[in-house]
């Protein structure tokens, strides 16, 4: 039976899926904006730091005020409406929530609700990819020991690219590559949340539209989320993350099976069974043709002869051999999908992408010279970005993880592009994020 028959069957039957979701930004008010198009989902509560936010964006995608208006998460469950709050704890801990969704974007709140979800028995869908890919592998086996399922989300690139390199793996193909595209220039790893709206092009008005955050936006911007989100797909699908970081290579989708092959056989690829996040732009600034900057995409080989002549009678775009094609999705909803992950947790109790090993890292990476005693300032700040790597890699040097990079103090001196070190820095080893990371890196260390 399909997601959207059995969400009515559910909607019939007056059982409804009810969700729970913390952090009412970007990514969570798409979601709230589909929320009451969807039969069998009672988004029963809100969770936010501050809850005139989540008003304010429940206003602002279309809610009328009395379907938000419920007094308690028992209110909400009797008649049908959402109960804001602050108290996300509390709220993972309501018996009457099957399902809850962190989308807060902070790495220390996702471990910290992960682990709450572990403790109360409730499935967690994991938009906060910053959380994952810090301490994803570890949450991944508590979620196990649970007994809940630990998802990613959904309209997220790493969720469909997980998707496609299923799909691949499924019907017996080879994956060489997967990835996304982005905007990128070398110089952007320099950006700061003063210069990045320049390099958007967003106008004021844009801008003072209460979705749009500085410091998020510019680490898309400076090569961080894309470092992340390739260190996601790297540790959900078995594939290997470059040794050196992301090339970032302009690329258009007619060409994604030509660049995206082994050096061997005239690509950019050290290895097969990698990732990889391709250029809307060329080096010059030139716009790419047939540009993947929304999209997500996989290079798969032929296994032999016979395939590689399908390839060639059903139109599929290959490079001059023959042996390489590619699979791509122009775009991504982003929390426009997310009901998707909800369904699947809920009704088919299977992620939509999902954290089985510690394959890639994300290290923070001075953007300039930064001196004793400065502090750092997290992801897309003025201090740092982050650059993806193999876990081994990260772990014999000592590399500090971008998702703990904000708020601690430097030690030491760091150059200009190179990796922040845990020796480097001031920290506190009873903060929960700091110590689960560090546990999780004694259960990988060899």
């Amino acid at each position: 039976m399909s997601l959207i028959q059995q969400l009515k069957q559910r909607a019939a039957a007056g059982k409804p899926v009810r969700v729970g979701i913390i952090g009412a930004g970007k990514f969570g008010s798409m979601y709230l904006a589909q929320v009451p198009r969807t039969p069998g989902i009672h988004l029963l509560g809100i969770a936010d730091l501050v809850p005139q936010r989540a008003r304010d964006s429940l206003a602002r995608v279309g809610w009328n005020a009395e379907q938000y208006n419920a007094s308690s998460f028992e209110n909400a469950y009797q008649t049908g409406k959402t109960f804001i709050t602050d108290d996300a704890d509390g709220m993972i801990a309501n018996p009457q929530i099957e399902v809850i969704i962190d989308a807060t974007g902070s790495p220390a709140a996702g471990i910290h609700h992960a682990l709450k979800c572990c403790e109360h028995g409730k499935d967690i869908i994991m938009v906060n990819v910053e959380a994952d890919v810090l301490a994803g592998p570890y949450l991944a086996k508590k979620a196990a020991d649970a007994g809940i399922i630990y998802s990613m989300a959904s309209g997220d690139q790493p969720s469909l690219i997980a998707e496609l390199v299923d799909w691949a793996e499924t019907i017996g193909m080879d994956v060489v590559c997967a990835g996304k595209g982005t905007k990128y220039l070398p110089i952007y790893h320099q950006a700061t949340p003063d210069t990045v709206w320049g390099h958007y092009g967003f106008t004021p008005e844009q801008v003072g539209s209460g979705d749009f955050n500085a410091q998020m936006f510019n680490s898309f911007l400076d090569g961080t989320k894309s470092a992340l989100e390739m260190a996601a797909v790297s540790n959900a699908c078995g594939l290997r993350p470059p040794k050196n970081g992301l090339l970032f290579p302009p690329c258009g989708v007619d060409d994604l099976p030509t660049i995206l092959r082994p050096e061997a056989d005239g690509g950019i690829l050290p290895f097969k069974g990698t990732v990889e996040v391709v250029s809307s732009v060329e080096r010059d600034g030139r716009p790419v043709f047939r540009d993947l900057r929304w999209g997500v995409y996989i290079v798969f080989e032929a296994p032999n002869e016979y395939v590689r002549n399908c390839f060639l009678q059903y139109g599929l775009k290959t490079d001059a051999s023959g042996w390489y094609a590619a699979m791509y999705k122009p775009y991504h909803l982003i929390g426009l999908e997310l009901g998707i992950s909800v369904a699947s947790v809920a009704l088919r109790k299977e992620a939509t992408g999902a954290t089985t090993a510690f394959s890639g890292d994300v290290v923070a990476t001075a953007k300039r010279d930064l001196k004793a005693g400065e502090m750092l300032d997290g992801e897309g700040g003025f201090t740092v970005y982050g650059k993806l790597m193999p876990a081994t890699d990260s772990l014999a040097m000592g590399g500090l993880p971008i998702g703990l990079a904000h708020r601690l103090t430097l030690k030491n001196a760091v150059a200009a592009g190179k990796p922040v070190c845990w020796n480097d820095v001031n920290f506190d080893i009873n903060n929960e994020a700091i110590r689960v990371r560090r546990e999780m890196e004694s259960m990988f260390k060899k």
